[in-house]
C-alpha cells in the first residue's frame, strides 16, 4: 500500500483523483523518487527537531524511549530548561563581545549610551556591550599631510586657494603642505565637538596663510620670507584650533612654492634676473674689497712704522745734539776760547774731509802740495789707473791736515794760557798754588 505525502503548498492538495493519475501516469522508479524528493513534510521536521531536543534534556523510559507528554512529546519544562540555557549562552556571548584590544599609538574613545565616557590607551580592555557602551578606535600617532592650493603636486593648482593678495596689493600663486596630528587627550574633542575636523584645519590653513601674507610685501613674500611666513602661519592656526577645541596639533607648514601669477610671470623674471645680476656685482665689489684693502692697510701701516721710525731717528738726534750742546756749553762756560778753538778746528776737519780743494792760510809758513791733476782726472773719470795714487795722496794730506790742526790746537793752547797767568794777579796766583 502507497503512502501520499501531502504538501500544504501544493495547488492539487486535497484532490485524490488528481493525484493519483499524477503517480500512475508517472513511471514505477520516476514517481517514487519524485516522490521522495518532494519538500519535506511539517510534521516531520518537527518531530525531529523534538527528538534532539529531548536526547539532550529528556529522560528515557524502561523501553528505551524518551519519556515525553504535551504536543509532540516536548514537556514545559524541557522548554524552560532549553530557554534558560539558550538564554545564558547568548549572554556569555554578549559580555564577551565587549573585550577589545588597543594598539600602541592608538586611544580608544568609550561612550555610554551615546555620551563620552572616558579614553583608554594601548593595552586590553572591556566594556559592556552594545547598545549599553561603544567605542571607537582613534589613531593619535599618524602623521596627516593635506595641501592647499593644489592636488597631487604644484602643477594641478586650485587658484581659489592658492591666489592671495599682499599689503602691496599685488597677487601672489602660493602652494603650501600641513601636517598635522592629534593630541594624547584630544580625541574626544577631534570626535564630538567638531564636525569635520579635517575640513577645519584646511579652512584655518588657508585662512591664516591669507591673513598673514595680507600683513607682507610682496618681495618679503618672494624672497626671504618663506620661512617666517611659514612660521607665523603656524602659530596663528594652531590658535584658531585650540579655540575650537579640535585636539588637532599642527606639526609642520611647509611653502611648496610661492611665485606671482603666470600673467606676468616674465616680468618678474627679469627682475629676479636684474636682482641676481645686482647681487653678483655687489659680490664681485666686496671681492675686490677683501683683496684690495688688507693691502693698503699693510701700506699704511708700513708708512706709518716708519714714519715713526724717522720721528724716533730725528727725536733721538735732536736729544742727542742738544746733549752734546749741553755737554760743550758747560765746557765753553770753563773755558770759552779754548772750546771755541775746538769746535772750529772739528768743523774744519769736518769741511776738508768731504772737499777736493783746500784753501790754506798763506801766513802760517806751511807748504802743501795738493795732486791737482790727478784729482781732477779721477773725478772726471778718464782712467782707472790714478785713483790708487790719489787715494794714497789724500791720506797723506788728512795726515797733514791732521798734524796741522794739533799744532795749531796746542799753539793756542799754550796762548791761552800765557793769558791767564797774566790776567791772574798775584794774589790769586798764590791763592791757586795754595788750593793745589
Amino acid at each position: 500500500m502507497s503512502k501520499i505525502l501531502l504538501n500544504l503548498n501544493d495547488s492539487g492538495w486535497g484532490r485524490k483523483k488528481n493525484m493519483e493519475e499524477k503517480v500512475n501516469s508517472l513511471p514505477n522508479n520516476s514517481a517514487n523518487k519524485n516522490i521522495d524528493d518532494g519538500p519535506p513534510d511539517l510534521s516531520e521536521v518537527w518531530d525531529s527537531l523534538n527528538k534532539k531536543i529531548s536526547n539532550v534534556f529528556g529522560k528515557k523510559n524502561n523501553n528505551g524511549e524518551f519519556n515525553s507528554s504535551g504536543h509532540n512529546g516536548f514537556s514545559n519544562k524541557n522548554t524552560f530548561n532549553v530557554l534558560i540555557v539558550s538564554f545564558l549562552l547568548l549572554f556569555v556571548i554578549w559580555i564577551a563581545s565587549g573585550f577589545f584590544v588597543v594598539k600602541e599609538g592608538q586611544v580608544a574613545v568609550i561612550t555610554r549610551f551615546g555620551k563620552y565616557l572616558k579614553t583608554t590607551h594601548a593595552g586590553f580592555s572591556w566594556i559592556f556591550p552594545a547598545p549599553i557602551e561603544k567605542y571607537e578606535i582613534v589613531n593619535i600617532s599618524q602623521l596627516r599631510t593635506f595641501e592647499v592650493g593644489s592636488r597631487g603636486g604644484s602643477r594641478n593648482k586650485v587658484l581659489t586657494e592658492s591666489l592671495m593678495l599682499t599689503t602691496d596689493e599685488n597677487i601672489v600663486d602660493m602652494q603650501f603642505v600641513v601636517q598635522y596630528r592629534l593630541n594624547s587627550d584630544g580625541a574626544p574633542d577631534y570626535l564630538f565637538k567638531t564636525r569635520d575636523p579635517d575640513e577645519s584645519v584646511r579652512q584655518a590653513a588657508e585662512t591664516s596663510m591669507r591673513e598673514i601674507v595680507g600683513r607682507k610685501t610682496m618681495d618679503f613674500v618672494l624672497y626671504e620670507g618663506r620661512t617666517l611666513v611659514a612660521s607665523e602661519v603656524q602659530n596663528l592656526m594652531q590658535k584658531i584650533l585650540d579655540n575650537y577645541n579640535t585636539g588637532i596639533q599642527i606639526t609642520a607648514v611647509a611653502i611648496q612654492n610661492v611665485q606671482p601669477p603666470e600673467q606676468v610671470q616674465d616680468a618678474f623674471d627679469d627682475a629676479v634676473k636684474a636682482g641676481q645680476d645686482r647681487e653678483r656685482q655687489i659680490n664681485e665689489g666686496q671681492a675686490y674689497a677683501n683683496q684690495v684693502v688688507p693691502l693698503a692697510r699693510g701700506q699704511a701701516f708700513r708708512v706709518i712704522e716708519e714714519a715713526e721710525g724717522y720721528k724716533a731717528r730725528i727725536v733721538g738726534d735732536a736729544k742727542g745734539n742738544a746733549s752734546r750742546f749741553d755737554s760743550i756749553l758747560i765746557e765753553y762756560e770753563k773755558s770759552p776760547e779754548v772750546t771755541k778753538d775746538r769746535l772750529y778746528l772739528d768743523a774744519m776737519k769736518d769741511i776738508f774731509s768731504s772737499v777736493s780743494k783746500v784753501m790754506v792760510d798763506s801766513s802760517n809758513n806751511n807748504f802743501m802740495v795738493l795732486p791737482l791733476d790727478k784729482m781732477i782726472r779721477a773725478s772726471s773719470g778718464d782712467g782707472n789707473d790714478f785713483k790708487s795714487d790719489i787715494n794714497s795722496e789724500l791720506r797723506n794730506y788728512q795726515n797733514i791736515s791732521s798734524q796741522f790742526i794739533n799744532k795749531k790746537q796746542d799753539d793756542r793752547r799754550q796762548t791761552c794760557s800765557e793769558n791767564m797767568k797774566n790776567d791772574l794777579s798775584s794774589s790769586e796766583l798764590n791763592k791757586l798754588q795754595r788750593n793745589r
